[in-house]
């Protein structure tokens, strides 16, 4: 970070955080009459009744709602238009991303598509994209049920155009921040413990990338160092113990700060890479990708932002640190600890001679993140990472 930084703050999410605070979703003043709700293909939040519980809540507050129930974990652009077109259909005013980031990210891509022509990559920077600008957006009301992007609390989504093999971040800041974030760590008791390691580690470089960022600041620097402080301490907690709410409470907060990382600093170039990775390998999950990335990533620049690696051990193991690999040293045993320290590429289809183009679509999709590296990264640094980390 600069000696002397400029910086600027909007958050303009409503946030309410706690246990129980779904319910505030028949209380409050909603931003419109019909909701279309967005959740997974997959069975959780119906089987565990998170979608009824939100229906429920819904009603009380005499709103009607529509469901689109067809997100993947890496969620694909042809299901942002089908939903827009549905939502348009239907005339539904705002949209709730009910789920982990797949579904809330998805709503935000759908509000931009309920309200814009054209195609979605037709507002897309970067890649194929067009880069169109957009300035009506249905609003958003985002309810997690897992702790990992803080999608709830910054603009960003991040689609896969599965045509073109671009998996790219897209959001203008105030457009797409949620009008309302419900953040209920009771909702999060079910997720198994493989995906809360790979969702609290999403967090985790989250905050750790923002720090290193180069137009890092000091208000993102308080919300990276706490949130990387609560998930070294508490991640491994939650993954040993799903029913532990205090800890399931503090990697959720943790997400949240790490979100609001997003919001005022950056994630850098390890995201880019792994979203590459998962725009071939759409099985991977993103947390496991940047896993399977991180030390090699982070060894990277290890000598290009000493004080910043040591603030961060500091933050993690809570004491004094006099190198830079304490971080590195800690990420590791965090990873043991989480039970992700031999995450195997090749098990999700990657091969390795797929590593160069991987690189090569990394620079193009999302070139804007490798800007923001604490240094320049060369080409030969980026396919040794990927080879350093295929296994």
């Amino acid at each position: 970070m600069k000696a002397n930084p400029t910086f600027s703050l909007n958050i303009p999410t409503q946030l309410f955080f706690g246990c129980g605070e779904i319910e505030r979703l028949s209380t409050e003043k909603l931003p419109g009459k019909k909701a279309l709700i967005v959740i997974s293909a997959g069975t959780s939040m119906k089987k565990y009744g998170y979608l009824s519980k939100v229906q429920a809540q819904l009603k009380l507050n005499n709103v009607d709602n529509v469901v689109f129930d067809k997100v993947l974990q890496n969620p694909i652009k042809s299901h942002v238009m089908e939903a827009a077109a549905l939502c348009r259909q239907e005339g539904c005013d705002f949209v709730v991303g009910l789920g982990g980031g797949s579904s809330i990210d998805s709503a935000k891509a759908i509000a931009i598509m309920a309200c814009n022509e054209g195609d979605l990559w037709d507002y897309v920077s970067g890649g194929s994209g067009k880069g169109r600008p957009y300035t009506k957006v249905l609003p958003i009301v985002a309810i997690p049920t897992t702790a990992g992007t803080g999608t709830e609390i910054d603009p960003w989504s991040v689609i896969t155009n599965e045509e073109a093999q671009e998996k790219i971040g897209l959001g203008t800041s105030p457009y797409t921040f949620p009008t309302l974030s419900i953040v209920d760590p009771e909702l999060m008791l079910s997720i198994p413990p493989a995906l809360t390691a790979y969702q609290g580690f999403d967090a985790f470089f989250h905050a750790a990338e923002g720090f290193i960022a180069n137009i890092a600041n000091p208000i993102s620097d308080l919300y990276a160092l706490e949130a990387i402080r609560l998930l070294y301490k508490y991640l491994p907690v939650a993954v040993k113990d799903g029913r532990n709410l205090k800890a399931r409470a503090k990697v959720a907060w943790a997400s949240t700060l790490a979100g609001m990382v997003e919001a005022t600093s950056s994630c850098t170039s390890e995201h880019s890479i792994e979203h590459a990775m998962s725009a071939y390998y759409p099985n991977l999950q993103h947390g496991a990708g940047l896993i399977a990335i991180s030390e090699a990533y982070f060894e990277t620049f290890r000598n290009d932002c000493m004080k910043r690696y040591m603030k961060m051990a500091e933050a993690m193991l809570e004491k004094k640190s006099n190198r830079p690999s304490d971080f590195i040293d800690a990420l590791i045993i965090m990873q043991k600890e989480c039970g992700v320290r031999d995450i195997k590429l090749s098990e999700y289809g990657m091969k390795e001679e797929d590593l160069p183009k991987i690189a090569d679509n990394a620079r193009f999709a999302m070139g804007g993140l490798f800007r923001l590296d604490p240094r320049p990264m060369t080409d030969d640094e980026l396919l040794t990472i990927l080879e350093k980390s295929y296994k």
